[in-house]
């Protein structure tokens, strides 16, 4: 098997708790072939799609944790089996054409999660598919309509449509104090709409990240916030502890399973608070799978590189 990894820079990644790089390494394992590039080196011409980048071999060693074979260009057709899509958001304009020019390998090489429905399932858009599991939530650039769902949830969290990480996601108090700056602020920095919910207490005791590989749950992880932190994010100091699913959280990955393996999305992240809401679905680069691994003693990668080779080689 040969596998482009369409990411950001290798030298940036924390091998500690990085997703892609652990589905390197157990592709490596596993007697594959790796390549590494940049999405800004992406190219089309008459039919064919390439990009520049580099044979690459992984080790779980910090700071000498890969090695680059001479740069190249990649026949993304021809030259692999396998493209995953793992660069990290922003989901803007040039994330989107990257998904239009890879869409153009579709029936030639196996693309992961699917360029189609990453483009169409942004995390906070697809999401409202399955409203029945959340909170009460509000799609606007409308200050006007911000001071009405605040005045009827009381506090309220604000936070960029198509955000990652934590990044940017403001906690407002009941007394609206801020609100109006932060709108114009949203207003001035983002063209798209933001979404609003009202600010759950339960996130307290956690937002549990739950992994799903082809529809089925691999498992999932507990993120807990930091000191002084509402946002549990591990990217910005939460920290995770071992879970298990409630009979709810199991309802909702019972509810999108189906749908999540027929659009094509392998690899998916969902995040739930609560114990009941579903406030997420992560589809670009979903992350979790290390600490999932090690709580529960498994193999997320090895799941994820299971059910990558039985699209590869489907059986009759």
């Amino acid at each position: 098997m040969k596998v482009a990894v369409q990411m950001d820079p290798m030298e940036s990644v924390n091998i500690k708790g990085d997703s892609s790089f652990a589905l390197m390494l157990s592709a490596q394992a596993r007697g594959a072939t790796l390549f590494h590039y940049d999405v800004e080196t992406l190219s089309y011409e008459a039919g064919r799609v390439w990009a520049t980048g580099h044979p690459v071999t992984v080790q779980n060693v910090a700071g000498d944790h890969f090695r680059f074979g001479e740069r190249q260009r990649i026949d993304l057709a021809e030259d692999v089996d396998v493209v995953l899509m793992r660069q990290d958001p922003p989901f803007d304009v040039g994330y989107i054409t990257a998904t239009h020019i890879l869409e153009r390998l579709k029936g030639r090489t196996l693309l992961v999660n699917d360029p189609a429905s990453v483009r169409n399932a942004p995390e906070k858009v697809y999401v409202l598919d399955f409203e029945q599991f959340m909170p009460p939530t509000l799609v606007t650039r409308s200050l006007e309509e911000v001071q009405r769902f605040q005045a009827e949830h009381g506090a309220i969290v604000v936070k960029p449509l198509h955000g990652n990480g934590g990044k940017a996601v403001f906690l407002i108090g009941e007394d609206g104090s801020n609100l109006s700056a932060l709108v114009e602020l949203f207003g001035q920095i983002w063209r798209e709409p933001f979404m609003v919910q009202p600010f759950l207490p339960e996130v307290s005791e956690g937002d549990k990240r739950i992994v799903l590989v082809d529809g089925k749950v691999a498992g999932a992880i507990n993120r807990k916030p930091g000191k002084g932190e509402f946002r549990s994010n591990l990217a910005v100091g939460g920290y995770a502890e071992a879970a298990e699913l409630t009979p709810r959280e199991q309802e909702i990955c019972d509810a999108m399973g189906p749908e999540l393996k027929a659009r094509g999305l392998v690899f998916v992240g969902i995040d739930v608070i609560g114990g009941k809401w579903l406030t997420e679905i992560n589809v670009t680069s979903p992350t979790g799978i290390v600490a999932i691994s090690a709580f529960n003693n498994s193999d997320v990668a090895g799941m994820i590189w299971d059910a990558i080779e039985a699209r590869l080689h489907p059986t009759s």
